[in-house]
């Protein structure tokens, strides 16, 4: 039954990403090549295979002759540049050349030739096969409640191991009982926000006390009527609170094959019509536009962003710069500028799993590679300390937090990682489901015509339920 399952997502599942994290690619294909000095010589891994059978049947890996290739599918450079700066000697070690096959989100590419690449994996030569391909919270559940990866147990990592991960990361990826796949990173949300906004005001800038008045929706809403009247929006756009209330909901997107729209989605979209029709928040700017990463940088009139942990340091301090070439340091646009607090509400978002594929004849090396950068405490305090990323360790994360002379450059001197760490422990993702992420996007888009005056609320909201419908034939939808 799985394999129907996943069969029929692989056909219809051809979704744009939004949620990134870290840097992303925008080349329709892009295959990067990194050799260890003895080996052969990587195999094109974007040339389209023939159809085969079910990735289950194909042969277990040999773990006393591994491949000399190892396949890695992803749609961006983050998970590269980690592998490179803290686990490349694994593969070098081994004589292996690790083959980095990167196609954008953009489109649904990513999703397109990883299907393709999957679907075709029994009848693959050794040095075609996917090894391990990348997957996101919003789509996880495609993947792993499917026969193309493989659980963990089965590569010999034990839950010695994990012990120090956090929970929610592997509840996303775990069905019925089986890990899927692990993370190195940790995304709860915090609400980022200007501190000389702040000081102008609400009369301080000190985290601790912004908090105070940001504390619940209601303190929230207040505060947005303050900035309207100073001339600042507090949000820059109608999607920026989405994620702090579509991770707060009490039922998943479908339940046993019924399009379900939660009520705390349904009070995203009446507290953001009363944000957009109050000036709280500016018309028609979408996540991710030129628009909204403008607002966070020194022209901007906004106050605050909510972001998850790769957001600040990834997306954040590059958009707070005057000039992206120059020192990233006080005196370059709004560097130092921004501080983070909890906000009105615990949230997490985004987030990319490392997962096995089926079939991959790398079975010792990818377990040693998923130790390295997601178990080992030393390794995980490091990628914190270098990147200012939250890492999945709560060991590594917890000793950050404690250690005064730890902070910001970028957050005024604030340790971030203390609110991170407290943040983490209050997420709960249970509801999630294989749709999220074209309900997530689909949702957003057709309710900004409701917010811009384009349709009813009614009309959005029909508009949502035939685009699932179109997406997903199997799906009961209901009608506004």
């Amino acid at each position: 039954m799985k394999k129907r399952i996943m069969t029929a997502l692989l056909a219809s599942a051809m979704i744009l990403s939004v949620a990134g994290c870290g840097e992303t690619t925008t080349d329709d294909t892009t295959t990067t090549t990194t050799a260890a000095p003895a080996a052969d010589d990587a195999a094109d891994t974007t040339t389209e295979a023939a159809p085969a059978d079910d990735a289950e049947d194909a042969p277990a890996a040999d773990d006393a002759a591994e491949g000399k290739v190892l396949n890695v599918y992803c749609w961006n450079t983050e998970f590269q540049d980690r592998y490179n700066a803290y686990a490349a000697d694994i593969a070098e070690a081994a004589g292996v050349t690790v083959n980095w096959v990167i196609n954008t989100n953009e489109g649904g590419v990513y999703q397109q030739k990883l299907d393709e690449a999957l679907v075709a994996q029994a009848s693959a030569a050794a040095d075609d096969k996917v090894d391990i391909f990348l997957i996101e919270a919003d789509y996880a559940l495609k993947y792993t409640n499917s026969p193309y990866a493989m659980n963990v147990a089965d590569l010999g990592i034990t839950d010695a191991d994990l012990a120090n991960q956090y929970a929610y990361t592997q509840q996303i990826v775990t069905v019925d009982g089986a890990l899927k796949g692990v993370t190195w990173q940790a995304t709860p949300g915090l609400f980022a926000y200007r501190r000389s906004i702040a000081k102008e005001v609400l009369g301080t800038d000190d985290p601790t006390e912004v908090q105070a008045q940001l504390s619940d929706w209601t303190k929230f809403n207040d505060v947005a009527a303050k900035m309207k009247d100073a001339g600042y929006t507090m949000l820059a756009g109608y999607a920026d609170a989405y994620r702090t209330y579509s991770n707060n909901v009490t039922t998943p997107w479908v339940v046993d094959g019924n399009l379900v729209v939660d009520d705390n989605i349904m009070k995203w979209a009446d507290d953001t019509k009363v944000f957009q029709d109050n000036g709280y928040s500016q018309k028609d700017v979408g996540l991710w536009s030129d628009a909204w990463a403008k607002e966070q940088g020194p022209e901007g009139k906004t106050f605050g962003f909510f972001y998850s942990t790769w957001g600040i340091n990834f997306t954040l301090l590059g958009n707070s710069l005057a000039d992206a070439d120059a020192p990233q340091e006080v005196g370059n646009g709004i560097f130092g500028d921004y501080a983070v607090c909890e906000g009105p509400q615990a949230y997490y978002w985004g987030g990319t799993w490392i997962c096995a594929a089926t079939g991959t004849d790398n079975p010792t090396l990818i377990a040693d590679i998923m130790k390295r950068l997601t178990c080992d405490t030393a390794t995980m305090k490091q990628i914190t300390l270098d990147t200012q990323d939250y890492t999945n360790n709560k060991a590594a994360m917890d000793e950050i937090a404690a250690d005064p002379t730890f902070g910001s450059a970028f957050l005024g001197g604030q340790n971030h990682i203390a609110l991170f760490a407290a943040a983490a422990g209050n997420i709960d993702c249970s509801n999630i489901s294989a749709y999220d992420q074209l309900c997530n996007e689909n949702f957003q888009q057709c309710m900004n015509d409701y917010f811009m005056g384009e349709a009813t609320k009614e009309e959005a909201l029909n508009n949502f339920y035939t685009k699932m419908k179109d997406t997903y034939p199997e799906l009961t939808v209901p009608q506004a």
